[in-house]
């Protein structure tokens, strides 16, 4: 049987459901008797606690309990969130201050959770938790992107939460020394909240020792390891589910304080607790995006070869390390730090620091979105410094062909590409020679027309094991059980449909059930693009084990030897025999002969390697120097995602991936004051990208199929978003450019567009 799906645009099955209402999100199955958390949050940004008395709020109608850190700490919890060390350069770790759940002894951001009321309604409680005493004594704030500042944690004096380097310094150091050109720019990367359609939420409740904890997240094994460890609890004492989760986008895949002290709650009051986040609190206290400055460097020969790469970042961290967050600006970055590019030597330097914000952590392509937007940011501005066209400059130092497999600077093997070819597909693709018109046409107007491009590379990350069930059903359905989550990817429908093309059961009669830790024993979640190429690897091999299974048990009932049964993707044959069975046949068969034995398989499978999607976007803008307002006019993408099972889904997550990068560029950006009150709390002030600001986004792809996986499939989940940023500001830089402005960093709101070109013409004048 073929080893990939059918490549058939099948429309999604689950959107009749959302788009009827019929969606079972978590405050939609929270139990209806459960009592409501309310969560005191710090109104400072930095301050010791001087005084914490829940006691009135205690007595207040309709409450159940209040909970501080110490409550937590005297029940015998480990009160504290996970948070990764990356090793500094002299070896050490870095910096691994506690992170309580409740804020304990001093707040560090505002929007840091304090207490929690739990009370009949949410009324009740949001009323009582205005009667709890919370004092406080106000400290130094400190919110720039540099080191220093009133240390927030005893662990990192200056608040330099790492210090951490890839690469050989020295090597870098003498190529630039040597080269014939080298090109410097320092790239900003402005901070963005996620802002999910569904906010996070959660329940709790204990039933005889053992709790249930739903979480709306991407997926149900991380939440469940560390509900063991808090509680510290047999794993079989925990059950974790995750039901339809309106989106995630990274900020959802690691755990946050509520889930475990509405548990505790729960065990407290020994009533089911629920919580769901208001917008504004979302806001506050969910785990924001990038944020980081960097400065790159490239060295290029004479021939405009690039010779080596150096890039120096600081990475704001917030208050405190979230579950990933060191790792996103190194070991992720670093991922890609090369891009396409055929370039052995590199350095990268990357300082952490600690500010009074929010915790910052992964966000659609957690560091290879912020890597590629500052290779490329780079490359554009190289082909204007060396007066080289910028597709010439790419085309020059693209990985060659014939170099594949190969291993790139930082220690990844890429297994296949032509980047050569994907890049030429744009051409007619996007209609490029005919940019000159539309600048034309735009100059008539008053406007300024620039196009921008960005060639990017993602390395696809996460748990490379996945495990697939399928079990047959009485009335002739089947369920497949993964260990994958969706956030709205259309997972029900790529899951369903391939496991149809390999088995030829009726894609009407598969139902995709996943999320529930008692369901299937283990998996990875979804995350680093991972979902379809792990989940459908494990469905091969459950497919396979089925057959094999089948074969066995039909060889018997047909007359042959098992090895002369064979399965076609619709039925089962054998030469000479006139019983030909389909899978779900064979099932009713196997049922009837009480082989139970059949009627479910279980496999879990290894993807032996990542895989590289890569590509080629370009973005058209035209900006009213007047005004400074950017209109994005034209978008094209041209992808190489390998082989795909079904293109729409791919295409829709390119149109979704396009809009949160581009968001970014234009709009999407955070603003703390010097106290560290958080500017942007609302959607008054802080702008979403709208269905109007876009053009219809071009889409197409230019398959090479990966070898690390059967299917030849690449992950495409958030290759949108690390490409479109490079592409957008590229655009924005080129349009602006012959107004004599050198400098344009993202966002690209009004405002600032009008006062680059302002403070451009007056240097010039």
């Amino acid at each position: 049987m073929e080893k990939f799906g059918k490549s058939q645009s099948v429309t999604r099955r689950e959107d009749t459901r959302f788009l009827t209402g019929q969606g079972q999100y978590v405050d939609d199955i929270a139990p209806q008797d459960g009592l409501h958390a309310f969560f005191l949050r710090s109104p400072v940004a930095h301050a010791e606690i001087t005084e914490l008395d829940v006691s009135e709020a205690l007595e207040a109608e309709g409450v159940h309990c209040v909970l501080t850190q110490a409550d937590l700490e005297a029940a015998g919890m480990d009160a504290t969130l996970p948070g990764v060390q990356v090793k500094n350069r002299d070896g050490s770790d870095g910096a691994g201050p506690a992170r309580p759940l409740l804020a304990k002894g001093r707040v560090r951001y505002v929007g840091e959770p304090v207490a929690v009321v739990v009370a009949e309604t949410i009324d009740h409680a949001r009323d009582a938790a205005e009667m709890i005493l919370f004092d406080f004594e106000e400290l130094p704030v400190h919110v720039g992107l540099e080191i220093g500042g009133e240390a927030m944690h005893a662990e990192a004096p200056d608040n330099h939460a790492f210090d951490w380097g890839l690469g050989d310094e020295a090597a870098t150091e003498a190529a630039f020394e040597a080269a014939a050109h080298v090109v410097r720019l320092e790239v900003g990367d402005n901070r963005i909240i996620v802002n999910s359609m569904e906010p996070r939420g959660c329940y709790a409740d204990w039933r005889e020792g053992r709790v249930h904890v739903a979480v709306n997240a991407q997926g149900v094994w991380v939440p469940k390891s560390n509900v063991a460890r808090v509680f510290d609890l047999d794993p079989e004492m925990v059950r974790v589910t995750n039901p339809d989760t309106g989106g995630g986008f990274g900020m959802k895949a690691m755990v946050y304080n509520e889930t475990f002290v509405v548990a505790q709650a729960a065990r407290v009051a020994d009533r089911p607790v629920r919580w769901i986040a208001e917008r504004t609190e979302s806001m506050l206290s969910d785990n924001a995006g990038r944020d980081l400055v960097s400065v790159a460097e490239m060295a290029f020969d004479a021939d405009h070869k690039a010779t080596a790469y150096r890039v120096r970042s600081v990475a704001n961290m917030g208050a405190y390390n979230s579950q990933f967050a060191q790792a996103i600006q190194t070991q992720l970055f670093s991922r890609v730090l090369m891009g396409v590019y055929d370039v052995q030597t590199t350095w990268l330097q990357v300082d952490g620091v600690y500010t009074n914000t929010t915790p910052v952590d992964a966000y659609r392509g957690a560091g290879r979105p912020e890597a590629i937007y500052v290779l490329e940011r780079l490359m554009d501005r190289a082909a204007r410094e060396l007066g080289v066209d910028p597709i010439e400059l790419r085309k020059r130092n693209f990985i060659p062909n014939a170099a594949f497999p190969y291993k790139s600077a930082t220690d990844e093997t890429y297994d296949v590409g032509d980047f050569p070819r994907v890049l030429d597909r744009l051409s007619g693709f996007a209609d490029m020679a005919g940019f000159d018109a539309r600048k034309e046409a735009s100059a008539a107007k008053g406007k300024l027309r620039g196009a921008g491009l960005c060639y990017y590379i993602e390395s696809i990350l996460g748990d490379p094991s996945e495990t697939a069930r399928v079990a047959f059903n009485e009335d002739g359905t089947a369920t497949i059980f993964v260990g994958t989550q969706s956030n709205g990817q259309g997972h029900e429908t790529v899951y369903a449909q391939f496991l149809s093309d390999q088995s030829g059961i009726p894609v009407e009669k598969i139902e995709v059930v996943q999320g529930d830790s008692d369901l299937i024993a283990q998996g990875g979640g979804t995350g680093g693009s991972r979902s379809v190429t792990t989940q459908n690897t494990a469905t091969l091999a459950t497919v396979d084990a089925m057959i094999t299974a089948f074969r066995l048990f039909l060889a018997e009932k047909m007359g042959v030897d098992p090895e002369d049964v064979s399965f076609d993707d619709e039925q089962f044959r054998a030469e000479g025999s006139n019983l030909h069975p389909t899978m779900l046949e064979a099932a009713q068969m196997a049922r009837e002969d009480g082989r139970e034995d059949l009627l479910t398989h279980e496999e879990r499978a290894t993807i032996p390697a990542r895989s590289f999607p890569n590509g080629v976007h370009l973005a058209e803008v035209e900006i009213d120097p007047e005004t400074g307002q950017v209109a994005l006019d034209r978008y094209y993408v041209v992808d190489d995602f390998g082989n795909l099972i079904n293109p729409m889904l791919a295409e829709g997550q390119v149109h979704g991936g396009v809009a949160q990068g581009v968001g970014q560029a234009f709009m999407e950006h955070v603003v703390y004051d010097e106290d560290g009150q958080l500017l942007t709390a609302t959607f008054m002030d802080y702008a979403m990208p709208r269905a109007g600001d876009f053009p219809m986004i071009g889409f197409t792809t230019e398959a090479v199929p990966s070898t690390a996986n059967v299917m030849g499939m690449k992950g495409c989940g958030e290759a949108g978003t690390v490409g479109a940023m490079a592409a957008a500001a590229n655009a924005v830089q080129d349009a602006l450019w012959e107004r004599g402005v050198r400098q344009a960093d993202m966002p690209f709101t009004p405002l600032r567009v009008w006062e680059m070109i302002k403070d451009a013409s007056e240097t010039a004048a």
